[in-house]
């Protein structure tokens, strides 16, 4: 089978296509034909770890900095760590004996979190794994863009009981994280303020934010305005930056998390009004199919920017790193000139 291998750390070159062998499910596993996987920001990362994984710019804290490295590989990609992709839709191909949960056929999507590997033609994954049935109503590149951004803003939306009523303001809201977390906070009744660079300002309000501000003509903590949760995607702004522009009782949400971070939640957890909450995406597979619900019931739905050939997935990550894409970026696999 074909797959994008990198064997070095470095820029979009050192993404090559290769033919490996095609992997044999277990017992335990189903194998899936993949027709969409994501570009995203980890994918992005691990491939240059070397620049975007130094201490400085670790977003976890520090005492994790040295186990992610080990684990991914110091001056070249570990082996077990050389095919890039986390997210990804396709169809069950074949299953393993004591497989009872799906059946050649079945259309899926799944999130590989670190273990990653979908930037290939097939995948084994084992059943219990973060996977489920794909959404109905949307296609394989829709859904592929799907899973990490919307587990990860439902499972923070859900650490602070939003209510509807309550002004939510997301900054970040164009990425996978900030878009899922636009459309679910309308989901829960909240009035929504999207935070973004102007190219993307109508991709935002196209997915329902009631306010949109351009971060390059105006800073939100500036105005006067005062919420009673701002969802910092990332940590592009900070606490002490985002307190005033916060309610008595409101809540400052990181989809990270520095050490630093860390004691800010500790002491606003010791003390009454404004928190910090952080958070990473909720990795159970009760989650991904909430996520499908959602998706069916019309609450999420995925923009997709531009497409790529498995064969251009370097094109992909030089596409994703110029800081022009509107949406997301998916790498598609066409099976139609294959025995499948």
């Amino acid at each position: 089978m074909n797959a994008i291998v990198f064997t070095q750390y470095g820029p979009p070159d050192v993404l090559e296509l290769k033919e490996i062998a095609k992997p044999l499910p277990k017992d335990n596993e189903i194998l899936i034909r993949i027709h969409a996987t994501p570009v995203n920001f980890g994918d992005v990362t691990v491939r240059n770890i070397k620049e975007k994984m130094t201490l400085r710019k670790w977003w976890m804290p520090t005492p994790f900095w040295l186990p992610a490295r080990m684990e991914f590989g110091f001056n070249k990609p570990h082996k077990s760590k050389t095919i890039l992709g986390s997210d990804l839709a396709g169809v069950v191909e074949a299953t393993g004996k004591d497989v009872t949960k799906f059946k050649v056929g079945d259309e899926v999507f799944a999130y590989r979190s670190s273990t990653m590997g979908a930037n290939a033609e097939y995948l084994c994954m084992p059943e219990n794994g973060l996977i489920a049935l794909k959404p109905r109503n949307m296609s394989f590149a829709e859904a592929a863009a799907v899973p990490y951004g919307a587990l990860t803003a439902l499972n923070l939306l859900k650490r602070v009981d939003i209510q509807p009523g309550q002004k939510v303001l997301i900054n970040g809201a164009s990425g996978s994280i900030g878009s899922a977390a636009v459309q679910l906070a309308k989901h829960f009744g909240a009035e929504v303020t999207g935070v973004c660079s102007s190219a993307r300002v109508n991709m935002v309000k196209t997915l329902g934010a009631d306010h949109v501000i351009d971060y390059t003509k105006e800073d939100f903590t500036q105005i006067g305005e005062t919420y009673d949760l701002i969802f910092d995607i990332l940590g592009k702004s900070s606490f002490s930056k985002c307190k005033n522009s916060l309610t008595p009782n409101g809540r400052y949400l990181l989809a990270t998390f520095k050490t630093r971070h860390l004691f800010q939640m500790w002491w606003t957890s010791l003390k009454g009004g404004k928190k910090v909450i952080c958070a990473m995406s909720d990795e159970k597979t009760e989650g991904l199919i909430r996520i499908k619900e959602l998706v069916e019931a019309d609450v999420i739905k995925t923009v997709l920017d531009r497409s790529f050939p498995l064969e251009q997935t370097a094109q992909a990550h030089r596409y994703f790193e110029s800081g022009r894409k509107k949406g997301n970026i998916v790498i598609t696999i066409d099976h139609s000139d294959k025995n499948i």
